[in-house]
């Protein structure tokens, strides 16, 4: 990373605390925070590494981060933050006090651990994996080395690098290029080894292993060579655990031969139901020693093997893509044995750094080993009896034609530079560059690759942000429509494109078409991760917002307060993805008229913010402005002034006197001097931000005619109530000509125009001016 220990200008490396798994992981200071974190740097992506490669560890990087993102749990590692920074992609978790269980098991010479420890660990990672396999996720590499126990006892499982989502297996299958599923041999599941479907009873099987390695200080079979660990996972019935330790309990031992079941369906159905069996057995009568006088059980009838036709027995010669893997002991270092050698992306991610001379061609890096089918590519020999290939040609075709490898990394540090932009809410610019890229990875991967369809995406976002939503509805659109042919209709990113689609609708003012469309992706993402899932929650709060906004507050109060219980739950009650949907709540309570209550809700969410946050956080503030308005709504005009000179403050320090949060807390001190009749300061204050608001957003926007509306208030209540109507009257111009005659906001600036006649003593004009605001318009549908 070159002399400088500071990246991204924000994360400050002290000093590497573990190697192996992906790569180096560094002890850290995340500087914006002030809080300790890891770093886990992957081995740098230099230009003598395959640019297929490259793309490959790329795509399975990000694929974990935003696995291990949506991930909330006390049981899994928090990952805060991803990205590159000089050439070298990095994750930024919370640092864990403690050791893993390689490291406990290290420590205590391979001895066994106490029974009660043991029980406590088990519990605790069947808990985590009942989370994360009802998100649809597996992990696929759980081992002791990935398993932490904390100072305090807590359980956590670490490194997603290899999971995947249940529902996507097809481009996990791409990424992967191989049939042969990543793992590491001492705890590998018969199906993996195989090649076959893998799903959470994969996992099941490997806590099998592990619990097996705890409870008796090595594995299931702890044989000389990599082939003869496989073989004995595919034909051999391990020896049960007492067999080595007689003081085990009889349900554990019990369970833990259950887990090592060679068909997935002998095994516990999921997590829950292993949990389940632990918590039974803890509460039994002498859940740590067998009972006296019971017999011991007959011994276990032997367990059918897989069907799949590896070459039999240790002494047959391993295939081409068992011979890199270690053989010997089973590790006890974070390092782990080596990968598979036909796959370099794997080296990248789950061994030791390695790096090979310019020129090198990685073995079977010629040319992909299959397609998306499934189907053997030309020039490749399927293992007998599996469902996709080993990637080891025997006349490989000549490889297609790649891009060049250093237009593909330069089109892909714009990209990044893009995301930075974005970052600091520089959209204009994030815009050109995004579209940019769009255009040249267009012409370089094709219209339809996923890169490709993410720079669109990225541009639909900025264009978002930049309040251009019929833009950004249009973009998409087409990244909706391509991301559904390429990838399925269910898939995360065409979910995400359609859900992005729906808000641009929203802010067009079609919320009718916003609903329908939310309502769609909500069921799409019910089937696919689950109702509790963090992308199903927020398409549910999105819902909840629409909802509103199409005047169904009862169904949105019910929705929101739903979504914010389940986040709680599931996030905990001071996340802020918790505190968004409550927030939500508060705004449809006080559309409900319930202003105490919205009160209420406004101020925890800012005290919880300005905990997590800082006082001067943006969604601090936010809430702080809610607050304040609820304030004043209730006739506690006092007490929302204070609140609303602090947010003028606080606002000015961070966006400056010209910024439109400023403004908008202006204009709420504006309204609350009014309140406590002091008429002068208002109007002074509302000219200032009128002012200021036609110079920076314009004469016709509409929070300028807000704060010219506000001026003739002030105007009227000091009784010039001539300048008062010539002000309405000038509003209610300008909303007839933006929004129409019988918008409510224009009826309403002609209802103020009247209320001025009428203290002029114009009283037949004022009636005339309500006639015909009362009146429909020509072609109007009649109530």
């Amino acid at each position: 990373m070159g002399d400088s220990r500071l990246i991204q200008g924000r994360y400050r490396l002290h000093e590497v605390i573990g190697r192996g798994g992906m790569g180096e992981v560094w002890r850290a200071t995340d500087e914006a925070l002030g809080r300790r974190v890891a770093v886990k740097c992957l081995k740098p992506l230099g230009p003598q590494q395959d640019p297929h490669v490259r793309d490959i560890v790329r795509e399975r990087f990000r694929r974990e981060a935003r696995v291990a993102a949506a991930l909330q749990h006390r049981g899994i590692t928090v990952v805060h933050d991803f990205g590159e920074y000089e050439g070298v992609l990095f994750l930024v978790m919370e640092l864990l006090e403690g050791r893993n269980l390689s490291q406990l098991l290290a420590a205590n010479a391979q001895n066994p651990l106490p029974v009660q420890d043991l029980v406590e660990i088990a519990d605790q990672v069947a808990d985590a994996l009942a989370y994360t396999h009802g998100q649809g996720i597996v992990h696929r590499d759980l081992k002791p080395a990935n398993i932490m126990r904390l100072r305090d006892g807590t359980v956590k499982i670490c490194d997603f690098g290899i999971a995947r989502l249940g529902a996507d297996m097809g481009f996990t299958s791409k990424l992967t290029g191989t049939g042969i599923a990543m793992g590491t041999p001492h705890y590998m599941s018969p199906e993996q080894i195989g090649g076959g479907e893998i799903d959470h009873r994969s996992d099941l099987y490997s806590l099998g292993c592990v619990l097996y390695e705890l409870a008796t200080g090595v594995p299931p079979f702890d044989l000389g060579d990599s082939w003869a660990i496989l073989i004995g996972h595919r034909d051999t019935v391990p020896s049960p655990p007492r067999s080595h330790r007689a003081e085990l309990p009889d349900y554990f031992d019990r369970l833990v031969v259950d887990l090592l079941a060679k068909v997935p369906e002998e095994r516990p159905a999921d997590a829950g139901d292993l949990r389940r069996r632990i918590v039974s057995g803890r509460a039994g009568p002498s859940p740590f020693a067998p009972l006296p006088g019971v017999p011991a059980r007959p011994p276990l009838p032997p367990t059918r093997p897989v069907p799949v036709d590896l070459p039999p027995g240790p002494a047959a010669p391993a295939p081409a893509w068992a011979r890199g893997l270690a053989g010997g002991p089973r590790p006890v270092s974070a390092a782990g044995p080596r990968p598979p050698a036909h796959d370099p992306a794997a080296a990248v991610l789950t061994t030791e750094w390695t790096t090979a001379a310019p020129g090198t061609v990685l073995p079977g890096t010629a040319a992909p080993a299959t397609g998306l089918s499934g189907t053997a590519a030309p020039g490749t020999t399927a293992l007998p009896g599996t469902t996709a290939p080993a990637s080891f040609p025997t006349a490989p075709p000549p490889a297609p034609a790649a891009p060049p490898a250093e237009l593909v990394a330069v089109l892909a540090g714009r990209y990044r530079a893009g995301m930075g932009l974005g970052r600091l809410g520089r959209w204009d610019e994030a815009e050109a560059v995004h579209r940019s890229v769009a255009e040249d990875r267009s012409r370089v991967l094709g219209a339809d690759h996923p890169d490709t369809l993410a720079s669109h995406y990225e541009v639909g976002f900025a264009l978002a942000r930049l309040d251009r939503p019929a833009d950004a509805l249009h973009v998409f659109d087409r990244v909706a429509r391509a991301r559904a042919r390429v990838l399925g209709e269910d898939h995360p990113d065409t979910l995400a494109a359609r859900q992005e689609r729906a808000y641009a609708l929203g802010r067009l003012g079609r919320h009718p078409e916003a609903y329908e469309l939310y309502a769609e992706v909500l069921a799409a993402r019910e089937r696919a991760v689950g109702p509790d899932h963090p992308d199903t929650l927020r398409c549910r709060h999105n819902l909840a917002f629409t909802l509103a906004r199409l005047g169904r507050l009862e169904e949105s109060y019910r929705t929101a307060h739903e979504v914010a219980q389940a986040r709680a739950r599931l996030l905990g009650p001071a996340h802020p993805d918790t505190l968004a949907t409550r927030q939500e709540v508060a705004h449809v309570l006080g559309r409900l008229g319930r202003g105490e209550e919205a009160l209420a809700q406004y101020r925890a969410v800012a005290e919880a913010r300005a905990s997590a946050l800082g006082a001067d956080h943006p969604e601090t503030l936010a809430a702080r402005y809610e607050t304040g308005v609820f304030l004043g709504r209730l006739g506690q005009a006092a007490d929302a002034l204070d609140v609303c000179r602090d947010l003028v403050a606080a606002r000015t320090r961070a966006q400056g006197a010209d910024g439109p949060e400023t403004l908008r807390a202006r204009h709420a001190l504006a309204v609350n001097l009014g309140r406590l009749g002091r008429w002068e300061d208002a109007l002074a204050e509302s000219r200032e931000v009128h002012a200021v608001r036609e110079r920076v957003l314009g004469a016709d926007h509409p929070d300028t005619l807000l704060s010219r509306r506000e001026t003739a208030v002030a105007l009227g209540r000091l009784d010039r109530w001539e300048e008062a109507r010539e002000i309405h009257r000038a509003v209610a111009a300008a909303r007839t000509r933006l929004l129409g005659p019988a918008h409510p906001d224009t009826v309403a600036a002609l209802e103020d125009e009247a209320h001025c006649l009428e203290r002029l003593g114009r009283p037949a004009e004022a009636a005339a001016l309500l006639l015909g605001a009362a009146t429909p318009p020509r072609g109007a549908a009649s109530a």
